[in-house]
């Protein structure tokens, strides 16, 4: 192949990347506003949530898996309003399990994507300087412990994490592995609530909130802290 071929080679595969981006994308958007949307809002009332899904039996909790999914993809969306719902709906176990499908199933989309289109699929979800600001997981010997902390930690930004893992030499399995069990303090805590909620002890709700709370405050300082000296390195 000549460079003239090798050229236009690169353009064809530039452009039909970025046609399939932007077809991603709209798909993306249209499942968020046409089916996320309003499935978080049913789960920002658990009642109703519950009583929803408990009419579609095993439909509901795909549902519940799917929305986690979603929640995943387009990172803006709280995925704290999920777990308490699922815990409301499921119990505590039943709940973190389902949130931990589909945190897992979000996860491969978004690492496979972006393999596949690589920065450009980051920068359509996350601005550039968010992306610089976590250069400081680049350092490939630290990677999997850094990984874990900030999983283990709540408060800390789990799936801006996500989108620029695709981008580090980590493979899939390690970093599903990673981040589901460093994943497990946080969603328990929130599904506990939500049980509780269900059970209407909501002293014990309010307790488990703002002990979690606490512990997202400090994992957020604690983060910045991480994220600031790593950075001046």
């Amino acid at each position: 192949m000549d460079d003239k071929d090798e050229r236009s080679y690169k353009i064809r595969r530039r452009v039909v990347s970025l046609v399939s981006l932007a077809v991603l994308l709209a798909l993306f958007a249209v499942v968020a506003v046409y089916v996320g949307k309003p499935l978080l809002e049913m789960a920002s009332d658990p009642a109703a949530f519950r009583e929803w899904v408990e009419a579609r039996g095993f439909m509901g909790r795909l549902a519940l898996t799917g929305i986690m999914t979603l929640q995943v993809v387009v990172a803006m969306i709280p995925g704290e309003v999920i777990e308490i719902a699922a815990g409301y709906c499921y119990g505590p176990l039943g709940g973190m399990l389902l949130c931990l499908i589909g945190a897992a199933a979000g996860t491969c989309i978004i690492y496979g994507f972006t393999k596949l289109f690589g920065i450009r699929m980051v920068e359509a979800f996350v601005s550039r300087e968010k992306i610089v600001s976590l250069r400081f997981l680049r350092d490939s010997r630290k990677l999997n412990l850094l990984i874990f902390i900030i999983f283990f930690m709540p408060g800390t930004p789990k799936d801006l994490i996500t989108y620029f893992i695709g981008l580090t030499p980590m493979k899939l399995t390690t970093f599903l592995m990673i981040s589901s069990v460093a994943r497990i303090p946080s969603v328990i805590s929130s599904t506990i609530g939500g049980n509780a909620l269900g059970m209407q002890n909501y002293t014990f709700a309010i307790l488990v909130f703002a002990v979690t709370a606490a512990v997202s405050l400090a994992g957020i300082l604690i983060y910045r802290r991480l994220s600031s000296r790593c950075g001046e390195k």
